[in-house]
């Protein structure tokens, strides 16, 4: 690999890290903010155990190969993982009002859990069958498609933006932009490239979503439906 290829990887993960932290740090503020989560719970169960997974084994990779590369790797999922730490609290502290009210909050905490340990299982099941090497791109990105499309599904459920920023929705787009330039095209893999293509694609019709959401708050949010009569 020549240097300038190096310098490339450098500036493309540099950009990811910082572009995907930044999404991580205004959840995490929003989420105080608005007392809620600011994200989907599948996305963030994935994103958490993906970081926990790849910042231990990317930092033993940096310790016994401590090249640029591996460092900042380590170092990115380091922060990351501490990033989601907070916004699991967020979940936690006030999620169980985002959801109907027969759920106590003994079910909620229990089938939180539940969809923790099996993102956790699901990450370590794809480096059984693929690999550590590319199981670390293959999950990323096809949790990051499913995230694409968890982001939409939220802003319509939510019937609006609460718990969601313009920064988040742009910071997410240009972190898996860069992403797939690294992977896609430097790298030169055509499954990461197509997926990040998807994601994009998801991306742009989110931040259009979110651009719109802001322009009309209460379109969203609609009017309550009459109720039928019986009988009707």
């Amino acid at each position: 690999m020549t240097g300038e290829t190096t310098d490339v990887e450098l500036v493309l993960v540099v950009i990811t890290g910082v572009a995907w932290t930044i999404v991580y740090l205004d959840s995490i503020r929003i989420g105080l903010r608005q007392k809620t989560f600011a994200m989907p719970v599948i996305a963030l169960g994935l994103n958490f155990s993906w970081e926990l997974t790849y910042a231990a084994l990317d930092s033993y990779t940096a310790f016994h190969d401590p090249t640029v590369n591996n460092i900042a790797w380590a170092l990115v999922e380091i922060v990351w993982a501490l990033a989601d730490i907070a916004i699991i609290f967020t979940f936690f502290k006030f999620g169980r009002a985002e959801f109907p009210a027969f759920i106590n909050r003994e079910l909620f905490v229990s089938w939180a859990v539940l969809v923790f340990g099996v993102c956790c299982v699901v990450q370590w099941l794809i480096i059984a069958e693929f690999g550590v090497a590319d199981a670390v791109r293959y999950s990323a990105f096809l949790q990051t498609v499913l995230m694409s499309g968890l982001y939409i599904a939220m802003l319509v459920a939510r019937r609006g933006l609460r718990g969601q920023t313009l920064t988040i929705a742009i910071a997410k787009w240009i972190g898996t932009l860069a992403a797939t330039a690294l992977y896609g095209v430097v790298v030169a893999s055509p499954f990461i490239l197509g997926l990040g293509i998807i994601c994009c694609g998801l991306d742009i019709v989110y931040i259009g979503l979110v651009m719109w959401a802001q322009r009309r708050p209460h379109t969203l949010a609609g009017t309550p439906r009459p109720a039928e009569s019986v009988g009707a």
